[in-house]
């Protein structure tokens, strides 16, 4: 099926502290957006900030805007207007843009993550419908997207001419979604953000420091501001609070979307539909299996994402490279998906399965790159290396579907394994003696999972009995059924 033949479908999900907003492509969840009143996201919240440190050797500074932790101010995201050139601002001195105890106004353009602060800009965007507002800017962008070049150069002349017609000095970036609007409506979406950021200056000018000057909006309205295209068929809501406020919003600013808008009251519910409640949790395992028998595995950490591809049981009709070639195309398609359901951001690395035929990996990078076509999260992919890994960044604006949802296991601290069975005898044979050496006992108590246990009474039975005569005390062992695999002690008695 081609991407114009896409039917999608957006269901909203409201609880009373969270909620929750899924895309869904002919019937197939492709994104997920969470929201939660006790850590609501600031991407696009805009403050009036103080600098408390300037770090020339990173050319960064550090600005406090009222959160726990202070947020970071790169030189290549300040606004100079001394600036007239692109080569001379990639050499500019953070000392000659900022001062410690300065007080600036910044916008959030990536959420706080992990240990780190948000990423902050003071090139200022509005967005609408149809327009992003640049008033620190001063040309016409069109997006990438509208590819239709009579289109561009339509939407581009209309900007000018309203922007030569005003005193404003400022700058727009045309969005995907006003491939065919009238001329009257990026009038009115233009003439609402120039009112918007009017009152955010007035906000500024008199509100204190480290206070947030604007916020964005609401998710489900963002989600109608940014995510409908004109292949969203309708949007279910099943809260009838928000389904008003949507359909308020969308009889204002968005027209033709208001019959799209409809309250979900069905019993059953609303994330039930199309399996979209079991595909948010697949998207939490590991290992995501191809209908052909193989598998994908996904590594997240901190520095980046690595991604392996694996035949597993199938093994084609034809040849090994056959096999090989079928299960690294289904698991392109796989990837891109995931990609955007689990919101991976960063570097990305991806091992697919070795191929001989040339004509088979330009197939494959084809696939990935078409697949991809309709994230809406910039990417770039890069030819493949040397060593056959693709490597490509998404752009993070936001965290992860599996840091939202998710917390590192406090057994492992978050390595994502344990030790085994056989490795905690193991330990548990090297703590014995340990204890043996330093302290005076009748015999010993050890506590640790049944599998333990058993396999101490079993294969390890012979070194527990040398153990014993070792020491020249008896062992005893007890199961405890609310330990973990590797948790164990050796009790004296």
């Amino acid at each position: 099926m081609t991407d114009d033949s896409q039917r999608e479908e957006i269901l909203v999900n409201v609880t009373p502290r969270e909620v929750r907003a899924a895309l869904l492509e002919n019937g197939i969840l492709q994104e997920v957006h969470i929201e939660r009143a006790a850590r609501r996201g600031l991407t696009s919240n805009i403050y009036k900030g103080k600098v408390s440190r300037v770090l020339p050797g990173m050319q960064a500074a550090f600005v406090d805007i009222g959160l726990e932790r202070t947020a970071f101010l790169h030189a290549s995201d300040i606004a100079d207007s001394r600036v007239s050139d692109t080569a001379s601002e990639t050499h500019r001195d953070i000392r000659e843009l900022v001062q410690e105890g300065a007080e600036v106004l910044v916008q959030v353009v990536k959420d706080p993550l992990g240990t780190k602060g948000a990423r902050l800009s003071t090139f200022i965007t509005l967005p609408s419908r149809y327009l992003v507002l640049l008033p620190s800017g001063s040309s016409v962008g069109i997006s990438s997207r509208i590819e239709n070049e009579q289109e561009r150069d339509r939407l581009r002349n209309s900007l000018e001419v309203l922007l030569e017609g005003s005193t404003e000095a400022d700058g727009v970036i045309v969005r995907t979604a006003a491939e065919g609007a009238s001329p009257e409506a990026l009038q009115a979406d233009l003439t609402f953000l120039r009112k918007l950021w009017s009152v955010v200056q007035v906000q500024c000018r008199n509100g204190k420091v480290k206070t947030l000057i604007h916020e964005d909006l609401s998710l489900p309205i963002r989600i109608m501001r940014d995510m409908v295209t004109s292949d969203v068929e309708k949007i279910l809501v099943d809260s009838e609070q928000d389904f008003e406020r949507m359909k308020s919003f969308a009889a204002s600013f968005l027209p033709d979307l208001e019959p799209k808008v409809e309250f979900y009251q069905k019993r059953r519910p609303i994330f039930d539909l199309h399996g979209t409640e079991d595909e948010i949790k697949k998207s939490l395992d590991r290992s995501i299996p191809l209908k052909s028998g193989g598998y994908v595995i996904f590594d997240q950490t901190e520095a980046m994402t690595t991604i392996d591809v694996n035949t597993g049981a199938y093994v084609g009709h034809r040849n090994l490279e056959e096999t090989i070639y079928k299960t690294n195309l289904e698991a392109a398609v796989a990837i891109a998906r995931q990609l955007r359901l689990r919101n991976l951001g960063g570097i990305i690395i991806i091992d697919f399965i070795d191929m001989e035929v040339e004509d088979h990996r330009l197939q494959v990078m084809q696939v990935l790159e078409r697949s991809l076509a309709r994230d809406h999260a910039k990417h770039n992919i890069s030819p493949v290396s040397p060593l056959g890994l693709v490597e490509m960044t998404r752009k993070r604006s936001r965290e992860s579907l599996q840091h939202i949802l998710c917390d590192d296991c406090s057994n492992c601290d978050g390595r994502g394994f344990l030790m085994n069975v056989e490795t905690v005898c193991f330990e548990i044979f090297r703590e014995v003696i340990r204890q043996h050496r330093q302290f005076e006992f009748d015999e010993l108590l050890v506590l640790a999972h049944q599998d333990v246990i058993e396999l101490l009474l079993d294969e390890e039975s012979n070194g527990l009995v040398e153990l014993e005569q070792q020491l020249g005390k008896p062992i005893r062992l007890q199961p405890e059924s609310l330990y973990l695999q590797d948790q164990f002690d050796v009790v004296l008695i």
